[in-house]
């Protein structure tokens, strides 16, 4: 049973993860599995992920698999898929829930965004209301339930008439005002990440999508081009590294100061778009981005040799060099920037040396196999 330590945080969970394999469900699940020596988890996997979710849990320390547990479920089914006996023992253990289950890709069918991001957040809430232990469920939305409003954007703000600009960003709203309804009766916490990069450290991500577009461009470009950026760049780029989202949401699901609040896990100084990538460049030792292409004209210039990967970039974060939005995390920084946590945010330019540094390793091995891939067999001979 879940207790609490003097100053009021929990001195361990049984917590429920959704999400997996996804890397922030994984990173999380290590983290809250390394936090402390009493802590389970559970990780909700679907069925065609269960060979996925036990190799990783393979991977992780003996000391930390042995308290983590797979179930296999779907957000989006009744009772999660299981049977009923399955479930009420489920509800009557688990103390925290932290539901990070999404669909991001915007390429996906509006029917599978809409069962997950919508459909799966309601179950959610339903096997939260079963649960007689709750002490908190914790909501993965995102900073894009804003949309395409522009401006300082307040943690507390929600529904402001704002115009979506993919199923993405709609469904996800949807999702976190049935959570803001549900906050009535059960203690839920919100959080909003921005745009998820890789570790401050390491610089690892699990897949190059979003801002990666461009940073592997600049990256794996021939030293001497200069690369135009798919507009001026001047507005705030609001990246997040992993490594702080994860530390962010674990100390904001232990506090019971968060409980009903909405908080933005973002960089409370981003840098501007053009900033961001001009460093990348200089770091990589390659010619800063020069010249500015109209967003709205990007997918078609950007056809010449070298550029065409360019113009697989979704257009949703291509327009983001033009949108001019300043996400507010001032209740976040109240929370963690004193007693106990002491949890910030680093600047970017503390950590894209380690982001340059794994896109590289990951290039330069993705070249290696394709090179080994080449070799006739009969020349090893």
């Amino acid at each position: 049973m879940s207790s609490n330590g003097s100053n009021g945080t929990p001195t361990h969970d049984i917590s429920l993860v959704t999400g997996f394999p996804a890397f922030t469900a994984r990173r999380l699940v290590e983290r809250l599995l390394a936090k402390t020596a009493d802590d389970h988890v559970y990780i909700l996997a679907r069925d065609k992920f269960r060979d996925a979710a036990t190799e990783f849990l393979a991977s992780l320390p003996p000391s930390s698999s042995a308290r983590a547990k797979i179930i296999e479920g779907d957000v989006a089914d009744m009772d999660l898929g299981l049977a009923g006996g399955d479930y009420k023992a489920l509800a009557a253990e688990i103390t925290a829930i932290h539901h990070t289950a999404a669909v991001y890709y915007l390429g996906a069918k509006k029917e599978l965004v809409e069962r997950v991001n919508v459909d799966g957040t309601r179950t959610m809430l339903e096997l939260a209301g079963d649960c007689a232990r709750l002490r908190r469920f914790t909501h993965w939305s995102t900073s894009q339930v804003s949309g395409a409003r522009s401006g300082v954007i307040l943690e507390e703000e929600l529904d402001c008439g704002q115009r979506f600009r993919n199923v993405y960003e709609e469904t996800k709203f949807r999702a976190e005002r049935m959570v803001r309804e549900a906050a009535r009766r059960l203690p839920i916490t919100i959080l909003r990440p921005g745009i998820i990069v890789g570790d401050s450290k390491s610089g690892e991500i699990d897949k190059f999508d979003g801002p990666y577009y461009l940073l592997v461009l600049i990256v794996s470009s021939p030293i001497d081009v200069h690369l135009p950026l798919p507009g001026r760049g001047s507005s705030p780029l609001n990246l997040v590294p992993i490594d702080y989202v994860v530390e962010a949401a674990i100390a904001l699901s232990r506090d019971p100061r968060a409980a009903g609040g909405t908080f933005h896990l973002t960089d409370p100084a981003p840098f501007s778009a053009r900033t961001v990538y001009e460093l990348v460049a200089q770091r990589a030792e390659k010619k800063a981005p020069r010249g500015v292409i109209p967003t709205g004209l990007a997918r078609a210039l950007l056809k010449a040799p070298g550029l065409e990967r360019l113009a697989r970039a979704p257009l949703a974060f291509l327009e983001a060099f033009n949108h001019l939005a300043l996400y507010n995390c001032r209740h976040t920084l109240t929370l963690l920037s004193g007693d106990p946590w002491h949890v910030r945010c680093p600047p970017f330019d503390s950590y894209v040396d380690p982001l340059v540094r794994y896109v590289r390793e990951v290039q330069a091995r993705k070249k290696q196999a394709r090179d080994d891939e080449a070799v006739d067999p009969l020349d090893m001979a």
